[in-house]
């Protein structure tokens, strides 16, 4: 073993070396860079700096943001993670105008930004914010009141809008290129912000999750409809999807109400929680829709049924999808006034077909989901179906559950 020579770290290449310290978080790159020159300047590769993540940090100050953004990083940067103090002991806000000024000028090519408990307010908008965004994930934070307002169109800009509101199509004036806006458990939002991202040119993905000031008459407002000079609202939406999952007890009307006018353009909708309820037999008014999502919820089989049923009368609709969803039994086979005799015999077809040798059925609840599988196989031959993590509740009358 004496005639090899000792091996270290300086032996491997420096591609090899950037691979090492990828596995590494920021801290500890920081940290790596005062070992040497060589590994100062190995930290500094752009090929470590295009996910950041620093939610973890803990004491995350306005210096230790400003000695990264000068020293590290750069064009490389593609997705940036950060914790604000909105929960913390210090408390304070950190994300300056001159900082975010900073950041979009020395990292051009940053296209999502998440922050987490961030104290927003003293920013007068989302337009600091650097224009090449594509995503923006806001959790837990508190926003000022025209935060997603867009600065009023130039001369130039007012022309050419005047120009384009000629033709059969309304357009807003182009200023903020993000495409997808998550907002989770964002108590400030409220119907306001809503309404003012209907300037959003660009947006075409919106996630509304735990948003409890957003109602129904908002999201009606903001519904694309056609309008005097052709369409109004947020035409440009191809995804939305809306969830109620915390806060027990939570009586307000669901914001889902809202989709009973119908949306246009709208090609995916995902409701999850308390939004299901309300929202999903409003689902066959979205003439686009394409896929249908719904969400850690619970549902009566009749019910499921008959929105699925009118499902049928959407060209378009190409997928269902049921994650995370209680299918409550049918309590009985009770007489369907108004249906066709057709359907009312295709579905006593199915839910005969599930019985056992004894004709007893509670004692195989998968058999329960399988049937009602078929059934909609049967109402929706050129849907997709998806059951992923689905159950089945039991003698619900009787206030006990078994679930598979």
């Amino acid at each position: 073993m004496d005639e090899f020579p000792t091996c270290n770290l300086d032996y491997l290449p420096e591609n090899i070396l950037i691979d090492v310290l990828s596995y590494l978080s920021v801290r500890e790159l920081v940290r790596a860079g005062r070992v040497c020159k060589r590994w100062r300047r190995l930290v500094k590769d752009q090929k470590l700096w295009r996910l950041v993540d620093l939610t973890a940090w803990k004491g995350m100050t306005s210096r230790i943001l400003w000695v990264l953004l000068r020293q590290y990083l750069g064009c490389g940067l593609r997705n940036l993670r950060l914790r604000g103090l909105l929960l913390s002991v210090r408390g304070g806000t950190f994300l300056s105008e001159a900082w975010l000024k900073a950041l979009s000028t020395k990292c051009p090519r940053m296209s999502k930004l998440y922050l987490l408990h961030a104290d927003l307010r003293s920013l007068p908008s989302c337009q600091l914010l650097p224009p090449s965004l594509k995503v923006l994930e806001l959790q837990g934070c508190e926003l000022p009141q025209g935060f997603f307002n867009q600065d009023p169109p130039t001369s130039s800009q007012e022309t050419t809008s005047s120009a384009k509101q000629k033709g059969t199509r309304h357009c807003a004036p182009s200023g903020i290129s993000i495409e997808c806006l998550i907002l989770n458990s964002i108590p400030s939002f409220k119907d306001q912000h809503l309404q003012s991202l209907t300037s959003w040119e660009r947006l075409s993905r919106l996630e509304l999750c735990d948003t409890f000031r957003v109602t129904a008459n908002g999201l009606r407002g903001c519904a694309a409809k056609e309008g005097v000079s052709g369409l109004e609202g947020l035409f440009r939406l191809k995804c939305l999807e809306m969830s109620m999952t915390t806060r027990q007890g939570y009586q307000r009307p669901m914001a889902s109400l809202g989709l009973e006018m119908g949306w246009l353009g709208l090609e995916e909708l995902s409701l999850g929680g308390k939004e299901v309820a309300p929202g999903f037999p409003y689902a066959s008014r979205l003439k686009d829709l394409k896929r249908l999502s719904l969400k850690a919820c619970t549902l009566d089989e009749l019910q499921v049924v008959h929105n699925c049923k009118m499902l049928r009368g959407l060209p378009g609709f190409l997928r269902l999808e049921f994650l995370d969803v209680v299918f409550q039994q049918r309590r009985c086979s009770p007489e369907r006034a108004g249906e066709g005799e057709q359907e009312q015999e295709g579905e006593e077809e199915v839910a005969d077909s599930d019985k056992g040798d004894n004709g007893n059925n509670e004692n195989k609840p998968d058999k329960l989901i399988r049937n009602l599988r078929r059934l909609l196989a049967v109402m929706l031959p050129c849907c997709t179906l998806t059951f992923n993590n689905c159950s089945v509740q039991l003698n619900s009358n009787l206030g006990s559950n078994l679930f598979i």
